[in-house]
C-alpha cells in the first residue's frame, strides 16, 4: 500500500464523501474510488460500505482507520522535522464542536488564525457535547471543543472560555432582566438533544434547586441552535442558551433573562485524546488557541 491510498481512504471517511475527499486531495472521484479499492484490495478485506449516498465504515474500516490515522499524522510530523522550521504549516484542519463553541468562540478563532498561518482550511462538524466526544474517539476530527469535560480520562482537555446560561424568551412574554426558577418552570421550553451540555446543566440545576425537571413543558426539541432562536423569536417558547451566543443571535423580537439561581459561570474546554499523535496543523492550532484562552 503507499500513503496516496491510505490519504484518500482517511479523507473519505473524514468528508464521508468520495467527491469531498477528491476536492481535498486535488484528485478526480474516480482517482480517489481506485485508491480506496486498491487498497481493500490489497489488504483483502472490504473497508467501507456504499449505501447509495451514504458512507459507513464496516467493523474491518473502524480498526484500520484509526491505524491510517496515525500512519498520516506520522508522515507529517516526519517531513515537518526534516524540513526544519522553515516548514509552513498549512492543510486542512478538521474540528468538532457543540454548538455554543461553535457560534461564541471558533469563528473569531479561525479567522484569527488564518491570519497568521495562512494556507489553511477548515472542515468543523457542529453538534452536541456527546456526540463531540464519540466522534473524537472514532478520530473523526483531532481537536473538539465542548461545554463539559468528558467522564473519560483518555482526553486532555484545556479550559478556553467561561460563560453564563441565561434564558431567551419571546417579547412578548414580557421578562425583566432578571428572572426565577419558579417564574419561568411553567413556561414551553425548547430543548435541544440530550446530548447539550447546556441543558444538562441547566436540568441539574433544577434539581439540585427541588424542582422536579420531569415537570418542565416541552414545546420542541431541535438539534439545531438556529431552529432554537428562530422558535424562540417566532413565540413558540423559551430556552437557554450561553450569554454569548444569546447576545449575538438575538433580535428585537426577544428578550434575555439572567436566571437568579445560576450563579456561576460555565467552563467551556478544548479536548483531544490522550495518546494519539496530532498532526502538525493541529498541533500548532492547539497551542494557539492555549495562548488564547481565559486564565
Amino acid at each position: 500500500m503507499d500513503f496516496k491510498q491510505i490519504e484518500a481512504f482517511v479523507n473519505v471517511v473524514k468528508y464521508k464523501s468520495f467527491s469531498k475527499a477528491a476536492d481535498a486531495m486535488f484528485f478526480t472521484q474516480p482517482t480517489i474510488s481506485t485508491h480506496v479499492s486498491n487498497l481493500e484490495t490489497e489488504l483483502g478485506e472490504k473497508l467501507l460500505d456504499r449505501k447509495g449516498r451514504k458512507i459507513e465504515l464496516t467493523p474491518q474500516g473502524m480498526v484500520f482507520y484509526k491505524f491510517a490515522v496515525d500512519m498520516v499524522n506520522a508522515r507529517e510530523r516526519a517531513i515537518e522535522a526534516m524540513e526544519g522550521a522553515s516548514h509552513k504549516v498549512g492543510g486542512t484542519l478538521e474540528l468538532q464542536t457543540s454548538s455554543i463553541p461553535g457560534v461564541a468562540f471558533l469563528p473569531e478563532v479561525l479567522s484569527e488564525f488564518s491570519k497568521e498561518i495562512g494556507d489553511v482550511q477548515y472542515y468543523v462538524t457542529l453538534s452536541d457535547t456527546q456526540s463531540v466526544i464519540e466522534n473524537l474517539a472514532d478520530r473523526r476530527g483531532e481537536l473538539g471543543f465542548i461545554g463539559s469535560k468528558p467522564t473519560s480520562n483518555g482526553f486532555e482537555c484545556t479550559k478556553v472560555f467561561s460563560d453564563k446560561v441565561v434564558l431567551i424568551a419571546p417579547k412578548a412574554f414580557n421578562l425583566g432582566p432578571t428572572v426565577t426558577l419558579a417564574e419561568i418552570k411553567e413556561m414551553p421550553f425548547i430543548w435541544r438533544e440530550n446530548g447539550s451540555a447546556t441543558r444538562k446543566s441547566f436540568e441539574e440545576t433544577v434539581a439540585d434547586c427541588g424542582y422536579d425537571r420531569s415537570e418542565l413543558k416541552v414545546a420542541g426539541l431541535f438539534d439545531d441552535l438556529v431552529s432554537i432562536v428562530k422558535s424562540v423569536e417566532c413565540g413558540l417558547g423559551v430556552s437557554v442558551v450561553s450569554k454569548k451566543v444569546a447576545d449575538s443571535v438575538v433580535t428585537d423580537k426577544m428578550t434575555i433573562s439572567e436566571i437568579k439561581e445560576f450563579k456561576v459561570n460555565r467552563d467551556f474546554y478544548m479536548v483531544n485524546l490522550k495518546n494519539v499523535s496530532l498532526s502538525p496543523l493541529a498541533e500548532t492550532f492547539k497551542n494557539f488557541v492555549k495562548e488564547r484562552a481565559e486564565k
